[in-house]
């Protein structure tokens, strides 16, 4: 318990990074990105991820780490994110965590949930219905068995989906309610966690602006040059809300405007499913978009606190 971090959460387009990247001048330190989504390679405009300006001074951590096409996961996470912040420490500088995948967050504060082992053949099995009738098909099949995870789970996240059926296939048990039996309390660190949130017109328009600048930065072209690599329009990080309407854009399933707008509708839910997510996560210090005198006088309070000299 005497290593602090500083964890920044909130929707989708909130602010998250450029508050990170800001705290991390003030108080010499080094970001690790808690994003699902920016840890692929080639994806970049598209996952928002930090830019050049940046990153310029502030080492980023758990960026461009797996293709496109490769497996990452929370346990992935966890271990990959340990280790830098034991690195982090040795060089004298504070950690700061900032990120929307509320699961990574969670798994890196409170401990995984490890739940049964994987059953390779079911796991198998799973995986080649997937293959052969869609996610939504996994999606169908746990919605019957476990209404409750499937609440949780988008029809997409084929990972997931697999995950809360095996372990409902080997325990009887939803996943929800082992999770709430562990109840992520395997606490290793010190941590504070600030959510950022602007108020519901704000990140609406933050979002569809954000929309706009990531067509004019070249995310058509960014899409073109994935699927020209062989990444296909089916794999998981392909079905995100900021990649699969450019895959059907090019595919001819509908124009650019419409495509866009999709886009901006879905990115919309994806930021209210977040802030459901995050409202059910205890200690969490909200705190507006604008307020960020607030947040530097919290991370201050909390760092002198918990300073060397404790």
């Amino acid at each position: 318990m005497d290593t602090r971090m500083v964890v920044i959460v909130g929707p989708t387009a909130a602010g998250k990074t450029e508050c990170a990247v800001s705290l991390a001048h003030t108080f010499d330190g080094e970001i690790i990105s808690a994003d699902s989504m920016q840890v692929y390679r080639y994806m970049n405009i598209g996952t928002a991820k930090p830019t050049a300006e940046e990153r310029r001074g502030i080492r980023h951590h758990l960026i461009d780490v797996v293709d496109p096409d490769e497996e990452y996961n929370v346990a992935r996470f966890v271990d990959e994110a340990r280790e830098h912040m034991e690195q982090i420490e040795e060089r004298d500088k504070n950690i700061f965590v900032a990120g929307g995948t509320g699961l990574y967050v969670r798994a890196l504060i409170g401990g995984i949930f490890p739940g049964p082992g994987p059953d390779s053949e079911y796991r198998r099995a799973l995986r080649t219905d997937a293959d052969r009738f869609g996610s939504h098909h996994l999606f169908e099949r746990l919605r019957e068995k476990d209404p409750a995870a499937a609440r949780l789970i988008h029809p997409n996240d084929t990972v997931r989906l697999i995950r809360a059926l095996e372990v409902f296939n080997d325990s009887g048990e939803s996943i929800v309610d082992l999770q709430r039996k562990h109840g992520f309390r395997d606490e290793r660190y010190k941590s504070l966690v600030i959510g950022i949130v602007p108020d519901r017109s704000e990140l609406y328009d933050r979002i569809d602006r954000r929309a706009d600048t990531m067509i004019s930065r070249g995310l058509v072209v960014e899409v073109e040059g994935l699927l020209g690599r062989g990444y296909h329009g089916d794999l998981k990080p392909m079905q995100s809300m900021c990649y699969r309407h450019i895959v059907a854009f090019i595919q001819g399933v509908h124009g650019l405007p419409e495509a866009v707008a999709l886009m901006k509708r879905d990115t919309r839910h994806y930021a209210k499913r977040q802030m459901t997510w995050f409202r059910q996560e205890r200690d969490i210090q909200w705190v507006g978009s604008e307020n960020r005198e607030r947040v530097e006088r919290i991370v201050g309070e909390f760092l002198d606190r918990h300073g060397p000299e404790e």
